[in-house]
């Protein structure tokens, strides 16, 4: 009995343990899948499990990963995806169609404290935008906005605060531009003469052809300010966006309240091309150039259709700027 009694004590001792043991482990099961669960909810909220300093510290990586996201070619990881929050822009290139808007964006992305959408969204949908970390704006393009009547209020409505940039360029020299783009897409398209002028003998302008209405900068600024100040545009010029890339992106950093990270370092003038170009940044194989549809040449215009329009374009040009502040220089 004294032996049995040990046994039994022995085997009462073994299931307290087995009883200890298993309660550990589900405990440890437990404590698992709550780290799994709150790992999962960290991730799937758009923040970072491993607090801030770790989301600060991806931050270069995700600057120079996320294009990779918005359109850019990249052979990396878009590791901005999974950090930061997505906001609605605080800074929109609201204009104008082939005034150099995209080569801004582009100049723009390789600042690291901006995020940029790479297509044109034509609205205001929070899930198309970056992720952005605290101290990086969230920016995008859309040249339509700036002539698009409606566009001011809908902007106001989603921030009346939105900083507001619009890249100007000669309007003779621009509406020659759209129509090389729509040429492009349509080589039976009637001459640019045919479409720019009601009438060959009177030279009357065509102001319904959207190619002449859109160098109306004038009329279409007019409209912007009925719902935002002056103060909340910068004007860009597309000839010094040419010849003076890194003084012009000074000046949008500025606006931006961006540390000057972009300079003449950042740029190489493509002769062939006839602009801009960023030079190859590290870990790339050839520098990074606008594409094809970029700085096409352009088909012959009749002088004196090109001076007509630049003398219909005169008053309006130097309305613009006395209302923008800035004289551009296309007389």
């Amino acid at each position: 009995w004294h032996r049995a009694g040990e046994q039994l004590m022995g085997c009462s001792g073994c299931r307290g343990r087995f009883n200890v043991g298993k309660a550990l482990s589900k405990a440890s099961v437990s404590l698992t899948m709550l780290l799994i669960f709150t790992y999962f909810f960290y991730c799937l909220s758009g923040l970072s499990p491993l607090g801030d300093a770790s989301a600060r510290a991806a931050a270069p990586d995700a600057a120079q990963l996320g294009n990779a996201s918005d359109g850019a070619p990249s052979n990396s990881i878009p590791v901005a995806n999974t950090f930061g929050t997505k906001k609605f822009p605080q800074a929109i290139i609201i204009g104008v169609k082939k005034g150099g808007t995209r080569a801004l964006l582009e100049f723009l992305r390789i600042h690291p404290d901006v995020r940029a959408v790479g297509a044109e969204p034509h609205f205001f949908d929070r899930s198309l935008m970056p992720r952005t970390l605290d101290g990086q704006i969230t920016m995008e393009k859309t040249p339509s906005y700036f002539v698009t009547k409606e566009a001011p209020s809908r902007v106001c409505t989603m921030n009346c605060q939105t900083k507001l940039i619009v890249v100007v360029r000669d309007p003779v020299t621009r509406a020659v531009s759209d129509y090389t783009q729509t040429l492009s897409k349509n080589p039976g398209l009637p001459t640019f003469q045919s479409l720019a002028l009601k009438n060959a003998s009177t030279g009357l302008i065509d102001t319904t052809w959207s190619a002449v209405r859109i160098g109306l900068y004038a009329k279409h600024l007019e409209n912007w300010l009925q719902h935002f100040p002056l103060s909340h545009f910068l004007f860009v010029s597309g000839e010094r966006l040419v010849s003076d890339p890194a003084g012009e992106m000074g000046r949008v950093q500025d606006f931006l309240g961006l540390k000057r990270v972009i300079s003449d370092k950042h740029f190489y003038f493509n002769q062939t091309k006839g602009f801009p170009c960023l030079k190859k940044p590290e870990g790339s194989s050839r520098p990074r150039c606008l594409g094809k549809s970029k700085g096409r040449p352009h088909p012959h215009i009749p002088p004196e259709v090109l001076l007509r329009l630049r003398e219909f374009y005169k008053p309006f040009n130097h309305l613009f700027y006395q209302m923008s502040g800035q004289d551009f220089g296309w007389d």
